[in-house]
């Protein structure tokens, strides 16, 4: 009658939130400028498009570069 729902689907999507330039500019330290240059060159992750001009960050790629350059 109801409707089963799959476990191993739900339990391997992460679940993330998206945060924009102004909390990724705090958390890391780094201008507007340079996290763009940065991304140009492959050191720093891409946001996702939210539609328009708007973008965001993936919170866990941006707390694992953090994570990443402080080892």
């Amino acid at each position: 009658m109801g409707e089963e729902i799959d476990k191993g689907a739900t339990e391997s999507r992460r679940v993330t939130r998206l945060i924009r330039l102004p909390e990724v500019q705090h958390r890391v330290g780094l201008g507007r400028s340079t996290i763009y240059r940065w991304m140009a060159e492959g050191k720093f992750p891409k946001p996702v498009q939210l539609g328009g001009y708007a973008v965001a960050w993936s919170e866990i790629e941006v707390e694992a570069w953090i994570a990443d350059k402080v080892k």
